[in-house]
């Protein structure tokens, strides 16, 4: 069995060795379209922040890792795939004969389309390359502008502030994180980056960045004037890469329809990861889930697929635990809440702790926290097992801070049942 492996982030390489343990006689190879190791994204900011050296962000360490496991790595970028030949193309123009193939592409930097974006001093913080370019463009005192300050953006936000850098966040949405937090959290969270220093500007739009002799000049939106910078940061947001598929008649929406054994229309076709817009755990309907922990589920579910031992996918469940100068904060599942469904909120602004709980019936279906740690599991654990709360509903209506004693008694106690009935 030939497999093909498009993609070398977390999805393709977890992939990658799964396959190897499914099946020890297959050809296993793993298309990268960077010049080097395979490498977690998300590892990026603690380069720039000097927390770790570039061998620290590769995801297998030790020569001859994937040589050892019979996995062949080659460089190239797709250019287009005939499933009827069952053949890949790459850019250079070599082609990959596969009888099954796994599209693990990830995706890229969405960059509004402004003028001046195209600017050498203007930069992603997507690639070892771009930390690469970023590092050597600053150093404490350098005036940068962050633009974006959702999930990604706040990760390199923290970054820049190790580096000692002037910054300004520009949002263009009305609060920070709007995709993972509300008004409440996010004006916390917004207050503790003022506090430590960091310019936050939110409804704020940058209309252009030009060169000047000094650096960039920015033009913003929201009544502000404008700004100046040795460097800008775009971290506006994802787009999945999609484009290798035109004419292929594998089917897309905002990323590549998978089912639940993450396979696409067509069979031996399969993606993960960013790239693919496969079942969400708390909906059902299917979602881009551009997180490194479904990028390694999908990796282990789509690999046993294509190996042939049937391994259904539950869903993934939305979910964003982050780190910003040491306040964490993390949201799961429907935090919005539901349609007839009930909410509690506990707050201390003083001393920038939050907890928001949504229920459906008896059940928790979504949860915000902000600076309380202890509960990010129990949070997570409860919505992945949909344990019905019984009467904990209405204790924890009363006081969330009870979660925990929820999930000891609720959880634990319906293991024990579970045993039971298995025992008996």
């Amino acid at each position: 069995m030939k497999h093909i492996v498009l993609g070398a982030g977390p999805a393709g390489v977890i992939a990658a060795e799964t396959l190897r343990r499914a099946d020890p006689e297959g050809t296993i190879t793993m298309v990268s379209d960077e010049a080097e190791p395979p490498y977690s994204r998300m590892a990026l900011p603690y380069l720039l922040a000097e927390a770790i050296g570039e061998d620290g962000t590769y995801l297998r360490h030790g020569d001859g890792h994937y040589d050892s496991l019979g996995i062949e790595i080659r460089q190239g970028r797709a250019a287009s795939i005939a499933p009827d030949k069952g053949e890949l193309t790459l850019e250079h123009g070599s082609a990959m004969p596969f009888d099954r193939l796994l599209i693990a592409t990830g995706s890229r930097p969405a960059r509004p389309p402004i003028p001046g974006m195209d600017l050498a001093s203007v930069e992603s913080c997507w690639t070892l390359e771009d930390s690469r370019r970023i590092a050597a463009a600053t150093k404490a005192g350098s005036k940068v502008v962050l633009m974006g300050a959702g999930f990604i953006g706040c990760i390199v936000l923290e970054a820049l502030v190790a580096r000692g850098v002037a910054l300004t966040v520009v949002e263009m949405e009305d609060r920070m994180l709007p995709r993972m937090m509300d008004d409440a959290g996010a004006a916390m969270i917004k207050r503790w980056c003022e506090d430590k220093g960091v310019t936050v500007l939110t409804s704020t739009a940058v209309k252009s960045i030009e060169a000047t002799a000094k650096g960039l000049k920015l033009e913003i939106g929201g009544g502000k004037t404008g700004l100046e910078a040795d460097l800008v940061v775009c971290a506006t947001g994802v787009r999945p890469n999609i484009e290798s598929l035109e004419g292929s008649g594998i089917e897309t929406d905002l990323g590549i329809l998978v089912d639940d054994r993450l396979q696409t229309n067509l069979p031996g076709i399969y993606a993960d990861g960013d790239v693919a817009q496969g079942p969400d755990f708390s909906t059902g309907e299917r979602m881009v889930h551009a997180i490194q922990p479904t990028a390694s589920e999908h990796g282990r579910v789509a690999a046993m697929n294509m190996a042939g031992v049937d391994t259904p996918y539950r869903g993934s469940l939305n979910m964003n635990v982050l780190n910003t100068l040491d306040l964490i904060s993390a949201s799961y599942g429907l935090w919005q809440g539901v349609a007839g469904g009930d909410q509690v909120v506990v707050q201390d602004d003083d001393n920038f702790k939050y907890l928001r709980l949504e229920f459906e019936g008896d059940v928790l279906v979504g949860s915000l926290s902000l600076g309380l740690t202890q509960h990010v599991g129990v949070l997570r654990g409860l919505m992945q097992t949909k344990t019905p709360l019984g009467r904990w509903k209405e204790r924890l209506m009363r006081d969330p801070h009870l979660i925990m004693e929820a999930y000891l008694e609720r959880a634990q106690g319906q293991n024990v049942r579970a045993h039971l009935g298995t025992v008996g």
